[in-house]
């Protein structure tokens, strides 16, 4: 699993239909400390997280292991909203 923050969504009209009522976000991976990373990925969320929220995802093969997202052509899934980020005892994320 990664940490990142949901910078924006992503419209598709035309998809493949496994697909059709997937919501797209634009996931942009963050570290511990909350600062940005290069990784900006599409991730398909499969928990109801928006904009602006940070959350863990899963790439590769892992983020076809969801109930959403099972045997699905995904790279890139959505499967939890932070609440707090913890490191070596202190708080550096509270929602």
């Amino acid at each position: 699993m990664l940490l990142g923050k949901v910078v924006g969504t992503v419209v598709s009209t035309r998809k493949e239909p496994v697909l059709d009522g997937s919501t797209f976000l634009l996931v942009r991976g963050i570290d511990a400390e909350g600062k940005p990373t290069s990784t900006l990925v599409v991730a398909v969320d499969a928990v109801g997280a928006g904009v602006g929220e940070v959350v863990l995802y899963a790439s590769g093969s892992s983020a076809r292991q969801t109930e959403r997202t099972k045997d699905r052509p995904v790279d890139a899934v959505i499967m939890a909203i932070v609440d707090q980020v913890e490191v070596e005892g202190r708080l550096t994320f509270t929602k």
